[in-house]
């Protein structure tokens, strides 16, 4: 018997791409919020739905437990969850249906429910809460648990008759270590091992030292978070490593920060840290390029184990960069891209096509500096427009057919761009083939045999990325 069951929306098995990198993370968000509860003497379990494929599966787990309520609590640190699709959306309406069939109290916190509350709410939810969860949540369990009034809860969104009451927004938490470190003990880690030792890759877990991001990119969606920027402190994190570290002999991670290190020094005291504990880890981050190029951050981050970054490259077109407002420039691009790369630290690209306004020229202009930089990876993508955004806003009325993604190798666009849907799906075959190409023109000039393989390629990637040249040229007309 349980007092709450905790869940989350998102499946890997209907995001075809995703599952098939075959590199899933546990629900760290949703471990954070048992985590708290449990601290609050609740009972507490969690119905991980990231490894499954029905979420009927859902059903067994409900009868067996007997929870009085019931949380879907996303992860608020996968970028995934932050998307929207409509094919999780689904399966938490599935989720919704049928636990209020067993009459359990339903709460929804995800980006999609604080976008889409009425939706959550006609689907059956019985709680929505918007943004940051766990302080929100634990009140409305206490006052649940007590029958007491819940219109001063912060955060909270609820129907009262037919009318939707909306209280006030809570103020994001200032002081993360205050909060317990996650439930890792409420799912099983095994089966996440399996599957990423089965696609030949080293276990990683996902590790969040910060919440928020306190940049205004203007295509860039905080639902949850926040625009601002709060961090645990370095010894936090560093117990935390140590516990996973001691638990699950897992010393690589994957640090799911919107941007890693921002506040000043605290990669440096992070590094000292982890030597205090005699720690020896890898570890990769996403950043920007501006903030990787201040004081000795890079030589902190190479010291402490950093393996690899993923910088918000975006675009090799300062016009472009400037139309999101970015805030960085191309130049800053390749200069942490030069240093990163000399302190043999990986370093990957997120590519963001079909912006407003975008030209042949930005295009080009991007695809040259792709293939003179010859990143370790690259991301490629189309522009999203997310509520709460700017950009949404500028093209919100093109949205009247599809607004959301189905999973995210979809590439839709969603609004009337420079070019069309069919455009810019050949567009990002085409640019990851010239990438390739130059990955293995890189290599065949420092010739080694460990990248001997990316030079046979050449043999596939050189005539096709010429035949797709063509067929943009025909799909922009």
């Amino acid at each position: 018997m349980l007092d709450i069951v905790f869940s989350h929306s998102y499946y890997y098995k209907f995001d075809s791409k995703q599952w098939n990198n075959k590199t899933p993370y546990p629900p760290l968000g949703t471990l954070y919020a048992a985590s708290l509860l449990r601290e609050s003497s609740f009972k507490v379990g969690v119905f991980d739905t990231n490894l499954i494929d029905d979420p009927k599966l859902l059903k067994p787990f409900l009868l067996q437990k007997k929870p009085s309520l019931f949380v879907i609590y996303d992860d608020g640190f996968n970028y995934l969850t932050k998307m929207c699709l409509t094919s999780m959306r689904e399966a938490a309406f599935e989720m919704i249906k049928i636990a209020k069939g067993l009459n359990c109290n339903v709460v929804v916190c995800s980006s999609d429910s604080t976008d889409h509350y009425e939706k959550y709410l006609n689907a059956g939810a019985d709680f929505i809460i918007q943004g940051e969860g766990e302080l929100t949540l634990k009140e409305l369990a206490m006052a649940l648990v007590k029958n007491t009034d819940i219109s001063a809860i912060q955060g909270l969104i609820y129907k009262k008759a037919e009318d939707i009451i909306k209280n006030n927004k809570r103020p994001v938490l200032r002081d993360l270590d205050e909060l317990p470190l996650p439930a890792w003990d409420l799912i099983d880690i095994n089966p996440y091992k399996e599957i990423w030792e089965s696609g030949g890759h080293k276990f990683t877990l996902n590790i969040a030292t910060t919440r928020g991001c306190p940049f205004k990119c203007n295509w860039c969606a905080k639902p949850i978070y926040g625009n601002r920027y709060n961090s645990h402190s370095p010894e936090y994190i560093t117990n935390h490593i140590k516990y996973l570290s001691e638990t699950y002999g897992v010393n690589r991670f994957w640090m799911c920060d919107d941007i890693f290190g921002l506040k000043p020094n605290w990669v440096q005291d992070f590094n000292k840290a982890l030597k205090k504990e005699k720690l020896s880890i890898s570890y990769y981050i996403q950043s920007r390029v501006d903030l990787l190029l201040k004081e000795d951050t890079i030589e902190a981050l190479a010291e402490s184990g950093l393996e690899e970054v993923w910088v918000g490259a975006e675009s090799g077109s300062q016009a472009i960069l400037d139309a999101m407002d970015k805030d960085t420039t191309v130049s800053q691009i390749y200069e942490a891209t030069k240093l990163l790369k000399e302190k043999h630290i990986r370093v990957a690209f997120f590519i963001q096509f079909g912006y407003l306004g975008e030209t042949k020229d930005d295009i080009d202009k991007t695809i040259s500096m792709i293939k003179e930089l010859v990143p370790d990876n690259i991301g490629v993508s189309v522009s999203y427009p997310l509520p709460g955004t700017k950009f949404y806003e500028k093209v919100k009325d093109d949205l009247k057919l599809k607004a959301n993604w189905t999973d995210s190798d979809d590439l839709a666009m969603l609004f009337k761009g420079t070019y069309s849907s069919k455009f810019y799906k050949k567009l990002q075959r085409y640019v990851h083939k010239e990438y390739r190409k130059s990955q293995g023109l890189y290599n065949l000039k420092h010739f080694e045999i460990g990248r001997f393989k990316s030079i046979l390629k050449l043999v596939y990637y050189i005539p096709s990325a010429f035949y797709d040249k063509l067929l943009l040229k025909k799909l922009a007309v």
